[in-house]
This record gives C-alpha cells, structure tokens and sequence, in this order.
C-alpha cells in the first residue's frame, strides 16, 4: 500500500492518493488500510515519502566516492527514468505532497526529504571533487532545477527540455570540479 501511495502521489498528487484510491490500485482489503495506518492518510502519506526518499538516497549512494559529474550524472538520471517508465504520468511524490498538503507536518515531512536529499548531493559532491563551499549551493540547483525540469517534460510529453538542463546541470558540476 506504501508503494502503491508514492506512485498514486507522483501521478495523481495528493488528492489523487485517497485510501479508496490506493486500496483500489493495491488490491489491498478495505480494512488492511486502517489497520496499518491507524492515524489516517497523513502516515499513509509519510511513509510513502519516506519510501521515495529512502529510494533516491540508495541509488544515489552507488555513486559515492564517483566524481561529481557521475553523481550528477545519476541524479538527473533518476528523474529521467521516472519520466521514460510512467509515459510522462509520473513526477515527484515530494512536490506534490509539498504543493498541496495543508497539513503542516507533511510540509515538514516534504521539506525533511529535500534536506537530506540536500545534504546527501552535497557530500557526493565534495567527495566527488567539488569544493565544500560550493558543493551546497550545487546540490540545491541539482534538485530545483530537475524538479523543474520533470513538471515542463510531464506538460510537453517530452524530454527534449529535461535532456537540455541535464546537460547543463552536469556541465555546470564539471565546471565545479
């Protein structure tokens, strides 16, 4: 149900991922749902951002101690093939909890994810040969700009735009490094 909730999410943003929406694209019994998520959507909805977040952080740490580039490489990467495996249905869980949410705590929640998000990027970054002074402001043009770039390439249909900020993302690290 968690993993059917994060891409419900990332298609179909947060109204889109109701506990009849969920049970009925999991396949999951009625009372399975209040069972396992006792305190209601808010849950159902953090642990499937957890579950994006934990996702993204373990593929990007295949590429520790890679340079800067590879990390940035495999970053806009991730996106892309969201992107490719959905037809352009699917964007990010995150931004959608983020944008809709009127929850204060899953704003947190959101926000909790693009900080480790930052802070992970950042580390490879600096491990990968980009300056430890630079390295934080790079991490947060990675995420902004290929969130960015995944809602342009769901509205076109297209990854004519996403491919061209790759590619200046990825110059812009070597550049850095």
């Amino acid at each position: 149900m968690v993993r059917t909730a994060a891409i419900l999410l990332a298609k179909r943003g947060l109204q889109g991922a109701s506990f009849s929406e969920v049970l009925a694209a999991s396949g999951a019994p009625r009372g399975s749902i209040y069972h396992h998520f006792p305190e209601g959507k808010d849950q159902l909805v953090t642990e499937a951002l957890a579950l994006a977040q934990g996702r993204a952080l373990a593929e990007l740490e295949k590429h520790r101690d890679q340079p800067a580039t590879e990390v940035a490489r495999a970053f806009v990467q991730l996106w892309r093939d969201v992107l490719v495996a959905s037809d352009f249905q699917a964007g990010c869980a995150v931004v959608a909890v983020t944008v809709a949410a009127e929850e204060d705590a899953l704003v947190d929640t959101a926000a909790g994810v693009f900080r480790e998000w930052q802070e992970t990027l950042t580390a490879l970054l600096t491990s990968g040969g980009v300056s430890a002074d630079r390295a934080p402001s790079l991490a947060a043009l990675l995420i902004a700009a290929c969130e960015g770039a995944v809602i342009v390439a769901r509205a076109q249909g297209s990854l004519d735009r996403f491919d061209a900020t790759s590619e200046e993302l990825i110059g812009v690290v070597a550049a850095a490094s």
